[in-house]
């Protein structure tokens, strides 16, 4: 599915340009780090997929821009939990930095 993009979000409209779905990410300050904190799918379109895709987009773009990511909502958290595929950039914090407040 092709998603539109603009900083810190992919997302799907309708033709009415109503929102169907999204997902929205934070680049931490001063870190290589994109922070996944919403994803949203339209009931009309759930079970289809689109939400594991829109999580994949930003997977994609975080190894373009070379990112890790710090899945924040539950279905990143989830999402990140069941592919392994996504170690690459999953961000593993072993200092126990804050990173999220900027810490």
């Amino acid at each position: 599915m092709d998603f539109q993009y603009e900083p810190g979000r992919f997302y799907l409209l309708d033709p009415q340009q109503n929102l169907l779905a999204e997902v929205t990410f934070q680049e931490a300050t001063g870190q290589d780090i994109y922070a996944i904190d919403h994803t949203f799918v339209d009931p009309s379109l759930r079970g289809q997929g689109i939400a594991s895709q829109l999580i994949l987009a930003v997977v994609e773009k975080a190894r373009q821009d070379g990112k890790q990511i710090i899945p924040l909502c539950s279905y990143a958290k989830m999402e990140f939990g069941r592919k392994p595929e996504y170690a690459d950039v999953y961000y593993l914090n072993p200092k126990g930095d804050d990173i999220v407040n900027g810490r």
